[in-house]
């Protein structure tokens, strides 16, 4: 944290107005302030304009979470019951947790883990933030409404980050004003103490903010939305209910329910289809989405190769001698966009970062209604074919399986399947949303960023309604109302076409998380939602669906985070091992991330305290119970 603020000491105000990301350093040259144009703070937020592009800044600054190779968002979600890291030919990646996640390793890499990033990033959005609030009578407003609306969002901006930093890192430090000189005496605050300001400041900005903005700009109703889960986090399952209910009653926001966008007219496509396509995100029709990121390429601040979800989240199907025809002449898929069958337009060329797990790709699809996992919206291995062209010589290759659907791999054809041991289930064989991770047409290779394809630029969504209601579900559940909670999840459900939910007796917590997870893959945070909920039932020792009660006195080794991700992850919890030798592992501190230890030492004047379970935790002292500037 403190790296980087002493790289933007008094410098914020050109970040925002250019949008120019800077990289972070460690070196000694770092730790003074070096002008990076002839603006200054006061030259440049003394305008509506100025403030406008501070947060454009800020809405860039979250979007990066989504976007890039190994985007943070595959950390968030390997550190959970969904998915874990599919890549398999190094030893490097985030698998053997117990090894890999210290607060001295690489933890800013993309070929290791992007917990760092969230660290230098969030407090980064912090930063900005807090230089909007401080400065907000700096400017001549053309209205109050005006005004209002920017520091309703920066408050809003500054809110999102504290959750989420709270439920990455626990207890940490909070910034709530603007940093003119470099800090070496941050504190640790207490968790619930943060999220209470956060409470505060968010209560203001829904009444700041409006519903009648532009697409990427932040609504009355994305406030609400993050209210809610503030609010369950504290508990106050009353205050979430009423903060969920008025983004969920706030005009326009309704479920897309009717085909939309520029797919509407496709017979073969559905509404979930039309809801995920890149021009219909911030499409004016589309009343579902609270608050989204854009990435255009026409945007100065747009990300290089855009999202690339067709390759950190679709198979490594073309691996060499992975996947092999099962004739006698063994051949492997090609990648080629030329191909009769080009499988990588079609499909995108995946590496299989993101693998899910047999939960997230089998066990929550209960029934065969439901457009999300639908032939079409959702692939599974077997739809793909045998594309090599050299099979089509009779001479060499095998004609009879060119162009077949490619046979499920099991036990009894292993041998006839793979050679040289090279049989990567983990990382080349398992199912995906193809509607939610392709980005593209499909038909041809000019864009650029295509070679290979693996995705392009496209806005994203952070909030929509869809989530609202499963909010307000998870919040009915927390005060035993399952048959609200009931009708909020078949809301989502309806609209998918899936099977309503008929015996609310049945509705719990799981059944909540397992909605959330058909519904808001590569959406939601999955890491932080499951640790909120960990700490809910620490708090209020509400038995889980596991039978077993929870006390925030030995949270960091026995807590409902570890115990649910046991349940699932047939990874971790049954030493599975990939072709590089590393074992998949995960204990039960990791329902906290470790902070990074450089960022420790470099709070000389005070103490910061590191997290339950990794090394450097043994000097804590208690964490401050107030918020201190």
């Amino acid at each position: 944290m403190k790296t980087r603020n002493f790289r933007y000491i008094s410098l914020f105000w050109c970040t925002a107005a250019s949008a120019v990301m800077v990289t972070s350093s460690c070196k000694k040259e770092f730790l003074a302030p070096k002008p990076l144009s002839f603006f200054t703070p006061d030259q440049t937020y003394n305008s509506p304009a100025g403030m406008q592009s501070a947060l454009e800044t800020l809405n860039a600054n979250l979007r990066d979470e989504f976007f890039g190779d190994s985007a943070p968002m595959l950390t968030e979600s390997i550190f959970s019951d969904v998915a874990v890291e599919g890549t398999t030919d190094k030893t490097t990646p985030a698998q053997d947790l117990n090894v890999r996640i210290t607060p001295t390793a690489e933890l800013n890499n993309n070929d290791y883990t992007k917990v760092r990033w969230y660290w230098i990033q969030w407090y980064k959005g912090i930063r900005y933030a807090n230089t909007i609030i401080a400065r907000i009578n700096n400017v001549k407003w053309d209205s109050d409404a005006q005004k209002n609306q920017v520091l309703g969002a920066a408050y809003f901006h500054r809110a999102y980050r504290y959750y989420r930093l709270v439920h990455e890192f626990g207890d940490v430090p909070c910034i709530l004003k603007e940093e003119t000189a470099p800090n070496v005496a941050y504190h640790t605050v207490k968790r619930e103490v943060i999220l209470k300001q956060m409470k505060a400041d968010l209560e203001q900005a829904e009444k700041m903010t409006s519903n009648t903005v532009a697409k990427g700009e932040v609504t009355s109703g994305a406030v609400s939305h993050l209210l809610a889960k503030v609010d369950l986090a504290l508990g106050l399952f009353d205050d979430a209910i009423a903060a969920a209910s008025h983004a969920i009653d706030g005009s326009p926001f309704k479920l897309m329910t009717q085909r939309f966008g520029s797919t509407a007219g496709d017979a073969t496509r559905n509404v979930i289809w039309d809801l995920h396509r890149p021009d219909s995100k911030a499409a004016g029709n589309n009343t579902e989405v609270l608050y989204l990121v854009l990435d255009r390429e026409s945007l100065s601040s747009a990300v290089q190769y855009g999202s690339q979800l067709m390759r950190n989240c679709t198979p490594f199907y073309a691996l060499a001698n992975t996947i092999l025809t099962p004739g006698k002449r063994k051949t492997g898929i090609t990648d080629a966009v030329s191909a009769e069958f080009p499988l990588t337009l079609w499909y995108g060329r995946g590496i299989g970062r993101y693998r899910g797990t047999w939960y997230s790709t089998h066990d929550i699809w209960t029934d065969n209604t439901d457009l999300r996992h639908a032939p079409g919206n959702w692939m599974n291995m077997t739809d793909l074919v045998y594309n090599n062209p050299g099979l089509k010589d009779a001479t060499k290759g095998d004609p009879d399986w060119y162009g077949k659907n490619l046979e499920q791999f099991t036990k009894d054809n292993v041998t006839s399947r793979f050679l040289n041991g090279a049989r990567d289930t983990i990382r080349c064989w398992f199912g995906w949303p193809h509607y939610k991770v392709f980005i593209g047409n499909g038909k041809t290779a000019a864009d650029k960023w295509w070679s290979p394809p693996r995705g392009t630029n496209t806005d994203w969504y952070v909030f929509r309604l869809a989530e609202t209601y499963l909010i307000r579900a998870e919040a009915y559940v927390w005060k035993g109302q399952q048959a609200l909670a009931m009708a909020d999840i078949n809301q989502v459900r309806a609209r998918a076409q899936a099977e309503l939910l008929k015996d609310a007796s049945q509705v719990d917590i799981g059944t909540v998380l397992d909605e959330r997870a058909r519904e808001l893959y590569w959406e939601e945070a999955r890491k932080t939602e499951l640790t909120r909920i960990a700490y809910i039932f620490a708090q209020t020792g509400k038995a889980a669906p596991n039978g077993k009660t929870y006390s925030l006195a030995n949270f960091s080794t026995n807590n409902y985070f570890y115990d649910r991700i046991m349940e699932k992850n047939d990874f971790y919890n049954k030493g599975v091992i990939t072709n590089s030798g590393n074992y998949f592992t995960m204990s039960p501190y990791h329902v906290l991330w470790p902070i990074p230890d450089a960022d420790i030492k470099l709070n000389i004047e005070w103490h910061m305290n590191q997290n339950l379970g990794y090394a450097g935790s043994e000097t804590n002292i208690p964490a401050d119970d107030q918020i201190t500037q």
